[in-house]
């Protein structure tokens, strides 16, 4: 996120009558490394919960409203009403869902319409981070890395369900935009990605986005662009989340929102450091960490992901007593409560996390369940995202690009 998501927080409500199926079964998606623990529930209850919550997600976010033939989705949660991570999601939600939604490819092409129709002001081949509700690009008009690197992973999604030789080169757009990411949004010097393409300002970079640091995402930029340097990126950020976790969260494994010394030794950011006092700490956008490093981590045998996701799962569960419901909406990285209540941003990522765990089998079902039947909150476009990625993965439906 560029800014904040304050989000309504819901509430969780636990259901009973769980199924088996058989361990790392998958449905359309990509297949699972060996071991990886997935709900004991049907597949068509997974399905079912999937399609539920895409449908909401569609119903309450998206919007046609910035012009014909144009897909956008609504952050209402947000500081603007339109963000760049929100338009990423997008395209990556409905590029996974091509097989169970026949207009999954008209609402792609559509959100990939409105982004080119926003560049930044810094490289036109990235996406101007913020829109007005008049459509209108604004605070800058330049770009946040997040989003471009989730609207390239998208459009690779896109390219693996429905190929590149119709009206839209999916391709070609993600090889575009990640050649423009690694223009502008990572540090040449340090490999690790910037906040934004103005994130080469003295101030920011030698920062970065723990949540930005995508194992999967750039196995796959690699992979499209046969450019050796995302291996690099990967690795420079495997290696500092596995730093952070021993020198800064030993006991919990969680990362912080932002990282300051990414030229010499990679460490926690200061309170207020960009977006507020928890800075430095595993917040709101830190959240999602547990996710991206667990869908790498069930998707490439040998991912060292894997052993750091664990190290969350292994926490959070002690930390709860095995109980969902106890999951709060931030920590320090000592484990200390810094926000109190519920949120699906928080809870959903460990669900991910949990299927890295061979032991976990009973905690992942109780965060299926959670998941599941949350509730979902037509203003909180964050959460909603959130959990359709999740429950994507949760029901053997993700697509590693």
């Amino acid at each position: 996120m560029k800014k904040a998501v304050r989000a309504v927080v819901v509430s969780a409500a636990l259901a009973a009558g769980l199924l088996s199926v058989p361990t790392g079964a998958s449905a359309a998606g990509t297949p699972y490394v060996p071991g990886t623990l997935r709900p004991s529930v049907s597949q068509a209850t997974q399905d079912t919960a999937l399609q539920k919550y895409y449908d909401f997600w569609k119903k309450n976010f998206l919007t046609t409203q910035c012009g014909t033939g144009t897909y956008a989705v609504l952050s209402k949660d947000a500081d603007h009403s339109f963000v760049a991570e929100g338009e990423g999601y997008g395209i990556t939600i409905s590029a996974m869902m091509a097989d169970k939604d026949p207009q999954a490819r008209s609402i792609v092409d559509g959100i990939l319409k409105f982004v080119k129709a926003h560049p930044s002001v810094n490289n036109r081949d990235l996406h101007a981070a913020e829109q007005d509700a008049n459509c209108k690009s604004v605070n800058g008009s330049d770009s946040a890395t997040d989003g471009d690197l989730e609207i390239a992973y998208g459009l690779l999604i896109a390219d693996k369900k429905w190929g590149s030789g119709g009206a839209v080169n999916y391709k070609a757009e993600a090889v575009r935009i990640i050649n423009a990411i690694k223009k502008s949004e990572v540090n040449g010097t340090t490999k690790f990605t910037l906040l934004g393409d103005w994130g080469n300002d003295a101030e920011y970079r030698n920062s970065s986005r723990s949540s930005d640091w995508m194992p999967g995402h750039l196995r796959a930029f690699a992979a499209a662009t046969g450019d050796s340097f995302w291996g690099q990126v990967r690795t420079r950020s495997e290696t500092a989340v596995s730093r952070l976790q021993s020198s800064y969260a030993p006991n919990t494994g969680l990362l912080p929102d932002f990282v300051v010394n990414t030229n010499s030794t990679p460490k926690p950011a200061p309170a207020d450091f960009l977006e507020g006092p928890n800075d430095g700490r595993y917040s709101w956008n830190a959240c999602r960490d547990p996710w991206r490093l667990g869908a790498d981590a069930i998707s490439f045998g040998g991912s060292a992901a894997a052993a750091q996701v664990r190290k969350m799962n292994t926490w959070i569960k002690s930390a709860t007593a095995g109980d969902p419901s106890k999951i709060q909406s931030g920590y320090s990285l000592s484990g200390a409560k810094t926000e109190t209540g519920q949120h699906p941003c928080f809870t959903a990522p460990f669900a991910v996390a949990a299927m890295t765990d061979p032991g976990s089998q009973a905690w992942l079902d109780k965060l299926w369940t959670a998941v599941s039947t949350w509730s979902p909150d037509a203003t909180d476009y964050y959460g909603t995202g959130i959990t359709v990625q999740v429950l994507l993965i949760l029901s053997g439906n993700y697509v590693a690009a």
